[in-house]
């Protein structure tokens, strides 16, 4: 592990117990409000008693502490060459991080010290001025509730230009892409950022304007004999997805996965890819996408 334990929950709290009693706003109340907000449940009994306890010589029965200074977490070389190599991520330079402290460091490792092999090779442009731009202003709509006028490519390289209402980007591993979900009137759209040409920042919209949004997710129930280690490089394979995994016997599984709507294809490939040891039992619809896929794939091979 690259960082100590002492950036972990329990030393996180502690941290703000002791700046509080350092600046003599520390009271009992905001001691449980802190345990209880920035610690685990069965925290709330076991730090204060250990304070108030004398078992942690920190916080005196006065609220005050024998600290001097406020504590710090310095962070060791090690660390700031991990942090530096993270910034020289291209997807994390898109929200234009500080890289304050790191200048003098060497960076652990560079974006080409890894090789993916399963994803797509056409991922977004993000070293491009103008994605870079737009990504930004995306950025700031969603940061100050604003609404845009976006000017993009659909799919079949037609133009559009839509004035709607940023809800959220995300971004898809396997297609290495972000996207914009935004709402606009009665229509809900999915912009491929890759193929947005042009942003516009517009007026404050009122909360009521965004509408709810419809639920995209949607769920695939399938069978898994555990052979040659199937159930492990399934919940590997899949493990960015929301699932539920109940043992049936001894070597069967059954699985459900939640998904967005949007990757449907891409999801429907990759258990395809486990063969027979995965047997999809619901809903019927991916069924039937999964019949059709195979029936397409033996008309084409009887071409050959």
């Amino acid at each position: 592990m690259l960082f100590h334990e002492v950036y972990g929950s329990y030393f996180r709290v502690l941290e703000d117990i002791l700046c509080h009693a350092a600046e003599g706003t520390l009271t009992g109340r905001v001691l449980t409000a802190l345990v209880q907000e920035k610690a685990f449940a069965e925290s709330g009994l076991s730090i204060p008693g250990a304070l108030n306890s004398g078992n942690w010589p920190l916080v005196d029965a006065n609220c005050g502490t024998p600290l001097r200074h406020a504590p710090t977490k310095p962070l060791t070389t090690l660390q700031r060459r991990w942090m530096k190599a993270l910034l020289l991520d291209p997807r994390i330079a898109l929200f234009a991080p500080s890289a304050e402290g790191l200048e003098d460091v060497e960076p652990l490792f560079t974006p080409d010290t890894f090789v993916y092999f399963d994803r797509y090779a056409d991922g977004d442009p993000y070293d491009d001025e103008t994605y870079i731009a737009c990504f930004r202003l995306i950025l700031q709509a969603l940061r100050e509730k604003r609404k845009l006028r976006v000017r993009f490519r659909g799919h079949t390289g037609v133009r559009h230009s839509i004035v709607c209402i940023p809800l959220r980007i995300e971004y898809s591993p396997k297609d290495d892409k972000f996207r914009l979900l935004t709402a606009g009137g009665a229509k809900r759209h999915v912009i491929n950022l890759g193929r947005v040409r042009s942003c516009e920042l517009l007026d404050v919209y009122a909360p009521e304007e965004a509408g709810t949004a419809k639920p995209r997710t949607r769920e695939v129930t399938f069978l898994l004999r555990d052979e040659r280690n199937a159930l492990e490089r399934v919940l590997l394979h899949f493990s960015h997805l929301e699932k539920e995994t109940v043992r049936l016997n001894e070597h069967t599984y059954q699985v459900a996965l939640r998904y967005d709507k949007e990757d449907e294809t891409e999801l429907l490939i990759r258990i395809l890819s486990f063969g027979p040891v995965l047997q999809v039992t619901a809903p019927d619809s991916f069924i039937g996408l999964i019949r059709e896929r195979l029936q397409r794939q033996r008309r084409s091979e009887g071409c050959l």
